[in-house]
């Protein structure tokens, strides 16, 4: 029986819901999943430039954990450019480093401090937000 996954730390949820591909009129596939914890080695290892061993300390996973979420991550992007394919962004086995918000009118995400208690969006004030997931 395999070993049950571990939480992989994500300091920031991704700021998108997915990706459409743009002018293509071929029926629509499935979506290719990108999970947070993928999104989160991918911003590592390519926009922030870490080492696979500062990012997969960062979160808090062994260097060869990470380096198949990263492979698994760049697999699934190839995959979905290649097949003209959406991208989706999916919770995944991610644990939040903090808690993060989301604004359902004008899609900021935001986290609150603990001393504040009013939950609202610091973009549009709107009181309808929700806790991500």
């Amino acid at each position: 029986m395999a070993r049950p996954k571990s939480l992989r730390k994500v300091v920031k949820p991704p700021g998108f819901k997915g990706y459409k591909p743009y002018g293509h009129q071929q029926r629509r596939q499935k979506p290719v999943d990108l999970l947070y914890e993928e999104y989160e080695a991918l911003k590592l290892a390519d926009y922030d430039l870490m080492t696979h061993q500062e990012a997969s300390e960062i979160m808090g996973i062994s260097r060869a954990t990470f380096a198949r979420i990263y492979e698994g991550a760049r697999q699934k992007i190839a995959r979905a450019f290649v097949e003209v394919r959406e991208i989706k962004a999916v919770y995944g086995h991610a644990l939040l480093d903090k808690s993060w918000l989301v604004c359902n009118r004008c899609f900021a995400r935001f986290t609150v401090p603990e001393t504040i208690k009013e939950r609202n969006c610091p973009v549009c004030k709107s009181y309808n937000v929700e806790t991500v997931k």
